[in-house]
Order: structure tokens, then C-alpha cells, then sequence
């Protein structure tokens, strides 16, 4: 559809044919591919801080691997639509959990006890999603891969993901002034006032809603959380202030153009969202790796 013929859908009062594919598929579907990555692009920056690693994502401390074991249980009992959110959300929630009583050492948060923990708890999740596709009968195995790699066809979901990514936004942009000393050291923050033990709450429970938000609408898409923040320092600088807004923006772009090309790359077949940023991410991380090198 070229795209003359979308605006002409998107002001037609009469409706049509194209007026509902473009409004009760297209739209829709554009719109949870913005959410999504915006809510990647965000949790990503804020990961990276927490556990001061640049090599930080969204999915490093496990709430992914929760929210993939209820929508694969999901999946695997016959649920659909809302049955699987909802089962992704009560996983990334019961993670979540986990993280933050497991993340403390000594009645403080350590980011590198966190990091560990996290891990640890994506590994026993990804034995279980092993464990569960292994039992899935053949008939219900491509769903719950398709699922795994990222599926963005789910227009009830948008709204909400919007909304998310606007609440969590302006959280994290309240608390930017905070993430500007953290990335500096936590010994130089709390110098200057910053309250660093519950600065660390805040950043840990907005990053993973966030995650969780975005894995219940989309499934485990890669790489975008990873990138985006790096390109948008490249672009903006480390100010967080100039860095979430521009994180939120530039994953949603990214991810609308990946689900484009995933829709329409082997058209009338669609490749899972996730498989076309693993594409893009690959090369363009090993750049960034380069060029921070140089």
C-alpha cells in the first residue's frame, strides 16, 4: 500500500477495506512496535547504570526469562490473547521479586551481586523454556518460538504499552539528575547527596516494569535495548536528561522499521521482529565495540 493511499485510509470517515486494514492492523501494529522498543530503549539505559556495565540490557537480570516461562506455560496449557500477557506478567512480576530479595548483600544493594544473581536466575529460566519446549507437543512448538523471537500482533496490547512507556519515561527523567552522578560512581554520588541505596530501588523496580511491559507485549526481542542506548550516547552525549527521551524515540523508530521488514521481507510470510534486530544489532554493536576501541 503506497503511502498516499494510507493517509486517504486514515481520513476516510466512510471506511473500507483499506480504512480497516490500516486502522485495525496496521496502526495498531505500528504503534506496539514503537511502545515496544521505546520501553526497551529506556530500560536499557537504565539497566546499564544499575549495574554500571555497558554491556547491560533489559533482559540481564532475568525478568525476561520469567515473563518467557508463564507465556510459554501459557501457550502450552491453550491460552491466547490476553491469557498469555497476563501469565508473561505474573512471570516477569514473580522474577522481579526474586531479583530484589536475592540482590542484597549485607542490607545494601552491590551492582555486581545483582549482576550475578540476575544471571542466574536467566539461566534457570532458560532451562525451563528449554524444559518447555522439549514437552510441547509439535503443534503448539512454532507458536511458542514465534513468541520467544518477538510477535508484535497484538493491537489490544498498544494503549497499554503506551502508557507504560509515558509513565516510565517521565519517571526515569525525575530521577535523571540521580543516574547523571551514579554513572559517575556511586562514592562521588552520595558526596553530593544522592540517597544511592534507594536510588538503586527505584532504578531496579522502573527498568524491570518496563521490561516487563515490554516482553508482555511483544515476547524477548534482542538487541534493541543493547544498541539503542549506545547510539543515542553517540549522538546526545551521557546526559540522561537528553538520553532517555532520545532512547525512547530512536528504539521505537528502530523497532517499527525491523517489524517493516519483518512483515514485508518474505511477504506473504512474516519473520519473527526479533530475528530482523539480531540482523541489525550483530553488525551494528561489533561497530560500536569498534569504534569505542579507536
Amino acid at each position: 500500500m503506497r503511502p498516499i493511499e494510507v493517509l486517504r485510509a486514515l481520513q476516510s470517515p466512510e471506511g473500507g477495506l483499506s480504512a480497516d486494514i490500516v486502522r485495525g492492523l496496521r496502526l495498531p501494529r505500528a504503534l506496539n512496535a514503537f511502545a515496544t522498543g521505546g520501553l526497551l530503549g529506556v530500560a536499557g539505559v537504565l539497566m546499564q547504570v544499575l549495574v554500571r556495565n555497558p554491556l547491560a540490557d533489559p533482559y540481564v537480570l532475568g525478568v525476561s526469562g520469567g515473563a518467557a516461562v508463564g507465556a510459554l506455560g501459557a501457550i502450552l496449557l491453550g491460552a491466547a490473547g490476553f491469557g498469555i500477557s497476563g501469565a508473561a506478567f505474573a512471570g516477569a512480576a514473580v522474577s522481579t521479586l526474586v531479583v530484589l530479595g536475592l540482590g542484597r548483600s549485607g542490607g545494601a544493594w552491590m551492582p555486581t551481586r545483582l549482576l550475578l544473581v540476575g544471571v542466574i536466575i536467566a539461566a534457570g529460566w532458560g532451562a525451563v523454556v528449554a524444559f518447555l519446549l522439549a514437552v510441547a507437543p509439535d503443534f503448539r512448538v512454532r507458536g511458542m518460538l514465534f513468541w520467544l523471537l518477538g510477535d508484535l500482533g497484538q493491537p489490544e496490547s498498544a494503549m497499554l504499552a503506551l502508557s507504560v512507556l509515558g509513565v516510565g519515561a517521565l519517571i526515569a527523567l525525575l530521577l535523571a539528575r540521580r543516574l547523571n552522578l551514579l554513572a559517575r560512581g556511586e562514592d562521588q554520588a552520595a558526596i553530593l547527596g544522592v540517597e544511592v541505596a534507594g536510588t538503586r530501588v527505584a532504578i531496579f523496580l522502573v527498568a524491570s516494569a518496563l521490561t516487563a511491559a515490554a516482553v508482555t507485549t511483544a515476547g524477548t526481542i534482542g538487541f534493541v535495548g543493547l544498541v539503542v542506548p549506545h547510539l543515542v550516547r553517540l549522538a546526545s552525549g551521557e546526559d540522561h536528561r537528553v538520553l532517555i527521551p532520545g532512547a525512547a524515540l530512536a528504539g521505537g523508530a528502530l523497532l517499527t522499521a525491523a517489524d517493516t521488514i519483518a512483515r514485508t521481507a518474505l511477504a506473504p510470510e512474516q519473520l519473527p521482529v526479533g530475528v530482523v534486530t539480531a540482523f541489525i544489532g550483530v553488525p551494528l554493536f561489533l561497530y560500536l565495540l569498534a569504534r569505542r576501541q579507536r
